[in-house]
């Protein structure tokens, strides 16, 4: 009988972790991902931020779904609870059930107004987090369908969002679904259709609230998990893009490895943001339900707005005039079909687009890791501050009767001025970001070239003056000058070698207006000869020694004509 070469007895240190690791095979996997280097830069943190909020989200709608009744069956209201003003009214259980997670139940108050603001901070640091992808470019291959899993989970968010507020059952949350019955009721032809499909007969029905209790803490959350999941996934597999700087390059990254290092930081940077979430919910209200009353669809209320990621939906609804018209027996609304279909699908379906957009104009297929600089992409920063500007003019909209009251003015005339602005703001907004764009182009330029000037001038013994400039270290100056320039594609000549019509004239003549469009003014950065010519022709002073000041040569006035 042969003696067997391995131990039969399990080893006692870290015998758990073995167990598991023999069983399933992690161990590989699990020091790989420990060693990946992510680079260490603040803007990264918004990403961060998203998914512990939406961390909060979960941990918290957990509790709050342990005592919520989604239903609409009316009930009446208990004498002997708070709040005085709802005592005996015949009230729906969702509505019963959220005073009572209020008023009765052990931090439940607490837990709903934490549940609100981490949705309020998922929704701020996911577009926050999408705007510095986009300003920077990180959209770009091999990212473009990390993008579309991105662009997917903030369209997840506004829905869970929605779905959520409407939940309570209050006047301000009803006035919400009668918006989203009356979109519905815009479709042509189907509309009354979708409407009744929605709410399973006539607004408000009694089918809305249970349907959207499943949605909201089922499908759209498990959507999210998944879509999170394959995000980080693919952040790991094409690698952290990282900001220009020395060493830093398309093939490499240049950080910290995810542990020690970043996981000690995502441990304390989630209890930050779930402590400052506590500290919003502990000490600033939101959404006092009891202030409102249960929904009564006969009132009309004013002053109430959603929350502020649906805020300019709200606001086109208002500067929308009052168009509809009658064809075929139906009638058409274009002043809610225009506003609350029409123009977010435009607006949402272009923002999923424009990374492919962006590589069809460029005809660039490398990859790319090195993120840009705003600056140096003129064109797609201004149509992303259009995209901001646009959004603020629809959001002061959704609140034109606060403003109205508050400051003692027309409606009228805040909505006509609104309309106004919504109109020539794009216009204005892209010329005067792209200006800025191309002159701090032009300002880094000179500083790549002169460096930065110290404020003093000599003059030499042959009367000629000098200004010092300070030369730039290695940091700033690859910042300044790393970066490709893209120029308009050429559409060439109509006919090949042969004297006969090329098939692709057109399209690539199309394509050519585009590209030109968006890189026609445009700033060369400093080429290697440039700034060894410009070094060349600096002169080093100091007391006439020479030293690290850097001078660059003013000539008289007089020599200037010559």
């Amino acid at each position: 009988m042969t003696t067997p070469k391995y131990s039969q007895k399990p080893k006692q240190s870290g015998g758990a972790l073995n167990y598991v690791d023999e069983r399933v095979g992690l161990s590989g996997l699990v020091k790989g991902f420990a060693r990946k280097l992510f680079p260490d830069h603040w803007s990264f943190l918004l990403g961060e931020i998203a998914l512990y909020s939406f961390i909060t989200l979960i941990l918290t709608g957990i509790f709050l779904a342990m005592f919520f009744v989604p239903s609409m069956a009316t009930t009446t209201y208990p004498l002997d609870a708070l709040p005085v003003t709802e005592q005996g009214n015949q009230v729906t259980e969702a509505y019963a059930s959220t005073l009572k997670i209020s008023f009765e139940v052990k931090g439940g108050l607490l837990i709903r107004q934490m549940h609100h603001w981490a949705a309020l901070l998922f929704m701020a640091s996911i577009v926050a987090h999408m705007f510095r992808i986009f300003f920077t470019g990180a959209f770009r291959k091999p990212r473009e369908l990390n993008w579309l899993v991105g662009f997917s989970l903030l369209i997840l968010g506004l829905l869970a969002g929605f779905t959520g507020y409407s939940l309570p059952d209050d006047v301000l949350s009803g006035n919400g679904l009668r918006i989203a019955d009356g979109v519905a009721k815009s479709i042509p032809i189907v509309g009354s259709w979708a409407s009744f499909a929605l709410f399973g007969g006539e607004f408000p029905g009694t089918d809305i609230i249970p349907r959207l209790f499943t949605l909201h803490i089922l499908v759209v959350p498990g959507l999210i998990l998944a879509l999170v999941g394959l995000h980080l996934l693919m952040v790991v597999v094409h690698k952290h893009t990282q900001y220009p700087g020395p060493g830093r390059k398309e093939d490499n990254v240049v950080g910290f490895p995810v542990f020690p290092v970043y996981a000690a930081k995502a441990g304390g940077f989630f209890f930050i943001v779930f402590g400052f979430i506590a500290l919003l919910g502990a000490t600033l209200s939101i959404n006092n339900v009891w202030n409102y009353g249960g929904y009564d669809p006969s009132p009309v209320s004013a002053g109430a707005q959603p929350d502020w990621y649906m805020l300019f939906m709200e606001g086109a609804l208002r500067l929308m005039p009052g168009w509809e018209f009658e064809w075929l027996g139906f009638t058409f609304s274009l002043n809610i079909l225009i506003p609350g279909l029409v123009i977010p699908g435009i607006l949402f379906g272009a923002l999923a687009m424009y990374p492919f957009i962006e590589a069809w104009v460029t005809g660039d297929k490398r990859e790319h890791h090195i993120l840009d600089r705003p600056r140096n992409v003129p064109v797609r920063t201004a149509i992303g501050y259009i995209l901001i500007v646009e959004f603020f003019i629809l959001v002061l909209a959704g609140s034109n009767d606060i403003m109205a009251t508050h400051f003692h003015l027309s409606l009228n005339g805040i909505t006509w001025t609104l309309r106004i602005l919504l109109l020539i703001a794009p216009f204005i907004t892209f010329w005067i970001v792209k200006r800025v764009c191309l002159s701090l182009q032009r300002r880094d330029r000179e500083l790549a070239m002169h460096g930065r000037s110290t404020g003093r001038v000599v003059q030499t013994a042959d009367g000629a003056f000098h200004s010092v400039h300070r030369p730039l270290d290695e940091y700033e100056l690859w910042t300044l000058v790393q970066h490709d320039v893209y120029r308009p594609i050429e559409h060439g000549s109509p006919n090949d070698a042969d004297g006969h019509t090329r098939s692709d004239y057109k399209k690539l003549k199309r394509r050519s207006k585009v590209s030109r469009f968006f890189f026609e003014d445009r700033v060369e950065p400093v080429t290697k000869s440039e700034l060894k010519a410009a070094q060349a022709s600096h002169h080093h002073l100091e007391d006439g020694k020479p030293s690290t000041s850097v001078a660059q040569l003013e000539r008289p006035t007089d020599e200037i004509g010559s």
